[in-house]
């Protein structure tokens, strides 16, 4: 796809924008290391593009949310981040911090400006810290991967942001295509990146502002109360024997996580995988609008959860933490992965950050089991006193068919150890482990 200049993507999203008033810093007119011909190039540069550095720092509205937005200008060297590049980014979150704003960073560059050497380099340092004391103010941050995205500038403001979006086809990598081994270039593309867990969105050009004004609502929009837990969406008597809530859980017309979610949300975004090469589909994370306010949701689907799923759901939930945004969780599975992919993966580890983000959260977390609820793989998704389950669910200390094979006990006696479980949703209740069996919306 073309690559547009900055400020022809910027009037596409945005309306209002104002440049920040950045002085450039003094600078020998040959760099600071003296490279021939920089002289030149940077004046082609300026001519070409209009602009004076590679990258245009301001405010602007995306729909009826004010942020502050970094736009890089590929034309201008490559989008390289140099000294004066640093400058503009470096005060760019500063306003951010100091008006409490959001930040978007339209990344479009090849990496560090080479004819600027080791002070071109130094630049990611302060972009990295920037972003972290931004971050760490509760300051949401979205990057949108344009063409390229590669070297320093996906591996602090594309990598580093909160969400990360990325257009069709668009090059991401920290190599650049004139430095990457040869072979496998798909490894360089957005779609790659998707399918890795390291792109929250794929994202058609002509969809981008209405894309990013619903996540700047949904990130921005701050509340302090706990989500509610949702009605049970299927009229179902609570069951008289374990065994009959295990089959009444496992059942193919019970209803399932994106129903729920559906049902409970008026609008909502999903994020996608857990930036370090994974991505299970068997756990749905993002944030939803509902009542006038955001809600970030980590949903098991039904299946064994992955590593990848843990290490997810822990980054939305630790995310919501930052932001102030209440959570509810969604328990569904059978259990944990526990095959030697997941092993290897780092099960233990991944169930462990889990574990702790919900423990730690500075937000409300609100759970409810909505159909299997298989031991620890479970128990991470859930909230301590803050736990509902409905008629056509259970919870456990592991499945009736496990704990037979653990006691060595014929699986003739499956439905026997069901009962002795104490699994049913009003055992839950009795045992403190629940609050309360949800009933279906009136």
């Amino acid at each position: 796809m073309p690559r547009l200049p900055a400020r022809e993507v910027l009037g596409a999203i945005a309306t209002g924008f104002a440049e920040f008033p950045t002085p450039l810093r003094d600078e020998p007119a040959d760099g600071p290391i003296g490279w021939p011909g920089y002289r030149e190039a940077r004046a082609s540069a300026e001519e070409r593009t209009g602009e004076k550095e590679s990258v245009v720092c301001g405010t602007a509205k995306i729909g009826d949310v004010e942020a502050v937005l970094i736009a890089f200008e590929f034309g201008f060297l490559g989008g390289s981040l140099g000294q004066r590049t640093g400058d503009r980014v470096e005060a760019a979150f500063a306003h951010a911090r100091d008006a409490r704003l959001p930040v978007v960073s339209l990344i479009a560059t090849g990496g560090s400006r080479m004819q600027q050497g080791m002070r071109a380099l130094m630049q990611l340092q302060r972009v990295a810290r920037a972003s972290a004391l931004t971050r760490a103010s509760g300051i949401p941050q979205i990057s949108v991967l344009r063409d390229p995205a590669t070297g320093g500038g996906w591996a602090t403001l594309g990598a580093g942001a909160d969400v990360v979006l990325a257009l069709p086809e668009a090059q991401v990598g920290f190599a650049g295509s004139r430095v990457r081994p040869e072979g496998s270039p798909e490894a360089y593309t957005a779609e790659a990146k998707l399918g890795w867990g390291q792109v929250d969105a794929i994202v058609d050009p002509a969809a981008l502002g209405a894309t990013l004004e619903r996540w700047l609502r949904l990130l921005t929009t701050r509340s302090s109360a706990a989500a509610p837990p949702p009605a049970a969406l299927r009229p179902a008597p609570l069951p008289s024997t374990g065994w009959e809530a295990v089959q009444a859980a496992r059942a193919p017309e019970r209803a399932r996580a994106h129903e729920y979610l559906d049902a409970y949300f008026e609008w909502r975004a999903d994020i996608s995988g857990d930036r370090v090469g994974g991505v299970d589909p068997g756990v749905a994370c993002g944030f939803g609008w509902r009542d006038g306010r955001t809600i970030a949701y980590a949903a098991q689907c039904g299946t064994p959860t992955l590593p990848a799923g843990f290490r997810t759901a822990a980054r939305l939930v630790r995310l919501a933490s930052r932001l102030g945004l209440p959570v509810l969780t969604l328990v569904d599975t059978p259990g944990a992965a526990n095959d030697a992919a997941a092993e290897q993966a780092g099960v233990g580890g991944a169930i462990a950050a889990m574990f702790e983000a919900v423990a730690t959260a500075a937000i409300p977390v609100t759970t409810l089991v909505i159909g299997e609820g298989g031991s620890g793989g479970a128990l991470a998704f859930a909230a301590a006193e803050s736990t509902w389950v409905t008629p056509d669910a259970y919870f456990s200390v592991t499945s009736p068919e496990a704990a037979a094979a653990i006691l060595k006990r014929p699986a003739s006696e499956v439905p026997d150890i069901a009962n002795q479980l104490h699994l049913r949703p009003q055992d839950l209740v009795d045992l403190g482990v629940a609050r309360a069996v949800v009933s279906p919306a009136r």
